[in-house]
């Protein structure tokens, strides 16, 4: 695809997969609007890094507010032209078994990661859809596949997120738009790094290796946005097994135990 002709909104552009992002986004010559709720840090990134207009525009913003969507998909429209591709990438994680959670740690992740994703949907379809072309890529999670005990609000989020994507998608396709949902494993971020000391986060660690940015930021840019599938799990080996343990949750609940020995190992490891 020719980047130097493509407009893309990417929120939690301050960090992690955002941040990578967005500078291979720079990098390849898009044009961009990058926000984050963390408005300071990120305008402190895009000075350091030279993002600058009328290549790109970072703004702040809290995608738990619709009206903010509303209007920073209108100045990207604005200010690019059109709007082509949404990345929806900021998410948030608290580990914590279900008992353990009080009512404000249900209301951050399904607010920020379930409808923050959806008002972003919503929003980009609305300035897609006289054009009837554009992409919408959402960041799910192999938790958003198959549950993951200690997890539990995490798990519905992405499951949640997972859901309205694939719904969406058959939604859209008739307007021109492809929605897909990229389902990963752990990946190496700052929101991995908080996850270390809670015994409870212990079967994000029970894989063989975690996933790195670069790993996700190629499979965006170099596969779903050229081959457009609906749905892309990473890495595939962990993908077969997080679909297997949907179909049985019965046959799951075996194999938890022999995971969380594995993932409580491995944290110690990391500690």
């Amino acid at each position: 695809m020719d980047f130097h002709d493509t407009t893309f909104f990417l929120t939690g552009g301050a960090s992690g997969i955002g941040r990578e992002l967005a500078a291979e986004l720079v990098r390849r010559g898009a044009r961009l609007m990058v926000t984050d709720l963390r408005e300071n840090d990120l305008l402190a990134i895009a000075e350091s890094a030279g993002w600058r207009a009328p290549q790109v525009e970072a703004r702040g913003q809290d995608v738990r507010d619709s009206r903010r969507w509303a209007e920073l998909i209108d100045e990207a429209c604005r200010l690019f032209g059109r709007l082509d591709v949404l990345l929806n990438v900021a998410g948030v994680l608290k580990p914590g078994y279900a008992h353990e959670s009080g009512a404000e740690d249900v209301h951050l992740h399904m607010d920020v990661n379930a409808k923050g994703m959806i008002f972003g949907v919503q929003a980009a379809a609305r300035a897609m859809i006289p054009l009837r072309r554009g992409h919408i890529v959402n960041i799910a999670s192999l938790a958003g596949v198959a549950p993951v005990p200690g997890l539990s609000l995490y798990s519905a989020s992405k499951f949640a997120i997972r859901g309205f994507s694939l719904a969406a998608a058959q939604e859209l396709r008739r307007h021109g738009i492809c929605v897909s949902v990229l389902c990963p494993d752990a990946v190496r971020t700052p929101m991995l790094d908080l996850q270390r000391d809670y015994p409870q986060a212990a079967l994000t660690f029970s894989g063989d290796r975690t996933l790195d940015t670069g790993e996700i930021v190629r499979a965006i840019l170099d596969d779903i946005l050229i081959n457009q599938p609906v749905e892309v799990m990473l890495p595939r080996s962990r993908g077969v097994l997080a679909a297997a343990a949907n179909l049985s949750p019965g046959a799951a609940a075996l194999l938890e135990p022999v995971l969380r020995k594995r993932g409580l190992s491995r944290q110690k490891q990391l500690r």
